[in-house]
């Protein structure tokens, strides 16, 4: 039987400092109580870990994870784009935190080669409506999908669809909740653009879900259910998150992967199948900002996760860590490699779920259960 690897990214975030590095930088005009500018956050960073040339290539935030990739060779790779892509629209009003990236600096995020951008998160309509359509636009003319915003309800709830070269499909679907801080006047509507919000955690919305998948799935197809939620900090999962997935999972869904928290959170297989409850941030401009040090949020992960082609069964799940230095991933050491997989496998340990290292650097998930789908 064919196996299936997908790489599963965190917040993808290339505005504000990020943005302000590349080539093309837009409007570093910020709205913040913190900093007033854009670039100060570039400041922050060289502050933290020394000096950043100015403009880099496109390739730089990526940095080492690039060749992790290409060495990898995933069939399908999906990011949670936690950014505008815009020059127009106005601030948000009652955000204290606006992200946008010019939309001539896109070739950094196609430097990555992702399959999808999943957009339902909390910073998309951070330059409101305007800027939500010229986000959707500006990817769309640089050939990548998207899923979990649109024009009206119907496009934001539609599933990217990615196909593959051995035969079936992956089926993303992205969605948000107010836990992750998205509002929920964001919600695109029969009239309005927006994202694809759900209010609560349930299992009728669950099952609401499993209805949409069960539309549009084929045999052979594995459905991917990104979901922004939670909070920033902090590596409890709620019982009512845990319900969620898990009926997700019974409703269809092969793997669940989560993102918001700025760090990594537990992993879990239930049913065969894998559920991220949190991937933690990939690339932004965190750097030097202060306040949170003990989760160690510059270091970063890269999930390649590997199914079986025709059941969506959990074949294989491999983290490898990075860090964020001068805006740029490298390779993290030996110890600070050590101290992640510590936690994190302290942590997961309550969903049967053990990380080990290896040799070459990356970790391991190694389920002590794995329960079978009835």
């Amino acid at each position: 039987m064919g196996v299936v690897t997908l790489f599963l990214g965190g917040d993808v975030m290339l505005g504000r400092g990020v943005d302000q590095i590349l080539p093309h930088p837009g409007d570093p005009a910020l709205r913040e109580t913190y900093l007033h500018d854009a670039r100060d956050y570039v400041g922050l960073a060289e502050a933290a870990n020394g000096p950043i040339p100015r403009p880099v290539d496109f390739r730089w935030p990526w940095g080492e994870a690039l060749p992790v990739l290409d060495n990898a060779a995933p069939d399908v790779r999906v990011v949670n784009l936690e950014t505008a892509v815009t020059g127009d629209g106005d601030f948000a009003p009652d955000k204290g935190i606006h992200y946008r990236m010019s939309p001539a600096n896109l070739p950094c995020l196609a430097a990555a080669r992702p399959d999808v951008c999943v957009l339902a998160n909390n910073h998309v309509l951070d330059f409101g409506p305007r800027g939500l359509c010229e986000t959707l636009d500006a990817l769309a003319e640089a050939g990548l999908r998207t899923a979990g915003a649109g024009r009206d309800a119907v496009r934001a709830r539609q599933p990217a669809i990615v196909p593959l070269d051995a035969g079936g499909r992956v089926l993303v679907f992205s969605f948000g909740m107010p836990s992750s801080g998205i509002p929920e006047d964001w919600a695109a509507t029969g009239q309005q653009a927006g994202v694809d919000v759900i209010s609560e955690l349930s299992v009728a919305a669950a099952s609401a879900l499993a209805d949409r998948l069960r539309q549009v799935r084929r045999p052979g197809d594995i459905a991917v259910a990104s979901v922004h939620w939670g909070p920033n900090w902090g590596y409890d999962v709620s019982r009512s998150e845990v319900r969620f997935a898990h009926a997700l999972v019974d409703g269809g869904v092969d793997i669940v992967h989560g993102h918001s928290s700025h760090h990594p959170r537990p992993l879990e297989v239930y049913q065969d199948r894998l559920i991220l409850y949190g991937c933690g941030d990939l690339v932004d401009d965190y750097e030097g900002i202060g306040g949170y040090e003990s989760y160690r949020d510059d270091l970063r992960m890269l999930y390649l996760v590997s199914v079986e082609a025709v059941t969506g069964r959990l074949v294989d799940a491999r983290m490898a860590p990075l860090q964020a230095r001068r805006m740029r991933l490298e390779h993290a050491s030996p110890e600070d490699t050590e101290w992640l997989r510590a936690v994190l496998d302290r942590h997961s340990r309550e969903f049967g779920t053990r990380i080990d290292g290896g040799p070459d650097g990356a970790l391991t998930l190694r389920p002590l259960r794995m329960g079978r789908r009835t």
